[in-house]
């Protein structure tokens, strides 16, 4: 009598070994949110005065206009908010400049969209007297989008390869950091209104600014994601990606302006905050692997929890005072990034 025999374990292990994967990350993910719900709860809550949960609550559902109430929904929402797309922002436009470039040590100062807003918003405070925040936004997103082009334009245009980006990014950066230096140099008012915003700040947050960052900021999250498979291709080389269909051009394109439209927008409303998006994409692919499908997703939700924990911790370590999210997030990702630099694996990347 023929009895089948079982299946091999080994061929049992691989052959569920991707949908265990899968579903490892999916978790893994959900998991992620959770940690952001509670720190979006815990942006709320913290700050020069602690708010007990209950009476957060209130704030959010129950407003009737006592000072803990405006000081949630007029002041800590806004903040969280803008926490929340700044820091999705940044961290997807870190992920796919690295995408972009092959390059596992870019970040969005790479290709000069922080230089191009800071002298957008510099020449709109010294030439034009612009004085608030929400004309910052719109000088400074200028300035990244401008920036953009003429460095894909220096890198080739159509035919730009990640070593001319990164080159002509480089040189324009050189550029505009010289000529912002010299106009605040010249001008002492733009160097005092400058002085805030290029630390790195979420405590000017107010609904207008939220309200006008949040549109690019939203679109450039959903392009960032639409690029992942073509990102992906992109990464084999370019040859291994045209065998595969893929159009380079068309790719890289797109990737510039969701770098402009996340970077851009994110730089406008609270200054140039580092790190965030050099070291968060680092942390995902550590147990995501290189698969920009997973990548992307975990970056923009991780990326937020990174930005608005440093936010928190700047409210409490000098409270009353304030430390700007910018600092903490350079303190803390200075010694990170010397330790990623000093990995034997980084040269794998």
């Amino acid at each position: 009598m023929l009895v089948d025999s079982p299946p091999p374990p080994a061929a049992i292990s691989t052959e569920g070994a991707p949908r265990r994967r899968g579903a490892l990350r999916a978790a893994g993910l959900l998991a992620a949110t959770a940690v952001l719900l509670l720190v979006v709860a815990a942006s709320l809550a913290i700050g020069a005065k602690q708010i007990p949960v209950g009476q957060v609550w209130h704030g959010l559902f129950h407003y009737s206009g006592s000072e803990t109430d405006v000081v949630v929904r007029d002041v800590r929402v806004p903040r969280t908010l803008l926490g929340l797309l700044v820091g999705s922002a940044l961290g997807l436009a870190g992920t796919v400049m690295q995408a972009l470039t092959r390059n596992p040590l870019a970040d969005p100062g790479l290709f000069g969209i922080n230089a191009g807003a800071a002298a957008a918003v510099v020449s709109g405070i010294s030439f034009l007297g612009v004085t608030s925040l929400t004309g910052y936004v719109w000088f400074a997103f200028l300035g990244a989008a401008l920036v953009s082009v003429v460095v894909y334009a220096l890198g080739g245009s159509r035919g730009a390869t990640p070593v001319r980006l990164a080159l002509a990014g480089t040189a324009v950066t050189a550029a505009l950091n010289g000529y912002v230096f010299s106009v605040q140099l010249m001008d002492t008012a733009a160097l005092d209104r400058m002085r805030f915003w290029t630390v790195g700040s979420l405590a000017s947050a107010n609904a207008t600014v939220v309200t006008q960052v949040a549109p690019f900021v939203l679109v450039g999250i959903a392009l960032a994601l639409f690029l992942a498979r073509p990102l992906n291709a992109l990464a084999l080389g370019d040859d291994q990606a045209r065998a595969l269909g893929s159009r380079l051009t068309t790719t890289r394109v797109l990737a510039l302006a969701a770098v402009t439209l996340l970077c851009g927008a994110a730089t406008a409303a609270c200054g140039p905050v580092i790190f965030v998006g050099l070291m968060v994409p680092h942390v995902v692919r550590t147990f995501t692997g290189p698969d920009l499908r997973w990548v992307l997703p975990y970056a923009a939700v991780l990326s937020p929890v990174l930005l608005l924990g440093s936010d928190i911790a700047g409210r409490v370590v000098v409270r009353p005072s304030e430390l700007q999210v910018g600092i903490v997030t350079a303190l803390l990702g200075g010694p990170l990034f010397i330790h990623l630099v000093r990995r034997r694996r980084m040269a794998q990347l």
